[in-house]
């Protein structure tokens, strides 16, 4: 089985805004070729793209509502297939993040949810699967959420969706390996969440330990590691500053 090759190609879901375009951002100027992922984000993407391409990388973008991912993830790692010829990493990061208790909580709600956040992770993983070569090494990344192990309620469809998704991460990293390292990475509070008050941040120091709140550049950080890393699968960081300790 040969090694893979310092430049990867890559696939970042939800690369248009937040932590997925810091991600993607990172990747291409660390020599990477990116697939930027975006649903409704069309103009963000393709800022991501040209700041990849400013700073000397390879990047295009690709569109796909994964709250259809049988009919959408296919059709869109085809053509990133044709463009690149290939993949050898994928980063799962897009996310739908909806409050809601038990009671509150739509049919719809959760549907949506379960689709963006646990469906299409494992849809994207068996395309990714499929179409890696049988002599290449590959890595997967699920950018989860210490909620997902922690199970504060307040947010309980996604609670539960990433729940799954911590899941998915350990038992495919049983089931892919040796050939596919699979990781995932628990943010903490890295950007407010969008419409969030002026204080919004003051408020979250005070269930931090580390009493800050972290950058996108934090989890950049980590899926570097991963990458780097030939010996580490089955693993979620958490880049959480101690929230996640409860």
């Amino acid at each position: 089985m040969k090694e893979s090759h310092s430049q990867k190609t890559v696939l970042v879901t939800g690369a248009g805004v937040r932590i997925g375009r810091a991600i993607a951002v990172a990747l291409g100027r660390n020599g990477h070729q990116v697939a930027v992922h975006y649903n409704r984000s069309k103009e963000e993407a393709q800022q991501t793209v040209a700041e990849i391409r400013n700073a000397g990388g390879v990047a295009h973008s690709f569109q796909a509502d994964l709250s259809q991912p049988l009919l959408s993830v296919p059709e869109m790692c085809q053509s990133i297939r044709a463009e690149f010829g290939g993949l050898d990493v994928l980063i799962n990061n897009a996310s739908l993040f909806e409050e809601g208790l038990l009671l509150d909580t739509t049919g719809e709600s959760w549907e949506r949810q379960f689709a963006v956040n646990l469906q299409a992770p494992f849809v994207l993983s068996q395309e990714f699967v499929r179409g890696l070569a049988d002599d290449s090494r590959g890595h997967i990344i699920n950018i989860c959420d210490w909620r997902g192990e922690a199970h504060p309620p307040g947010h309980d469809a996604y609670t539960l969706s990433k729940s799954g998704l911590v899941a998915m991460t350990n038992m495919l990293a049983k089931e892919l390996a040796p050939r596919i390292q699979v990781n995932g990475i628990h943010p903490g509070a890295i950007l407010p969440p969008p419409g969030a008050d002026e204080d919004h941040d003051r408020r979250a120091k005070e269930s931090i330990p580390l009493n800050r709140t972290g950058s996108p550049e934090d989890i950049v950080s980590g899926v570097l590691y991963l990458l780097q890393s030939s010996f580490v699968t089955g693993e979620i960081l958490n880049i959480t500053g101690g929230e996640h300790l409860g």
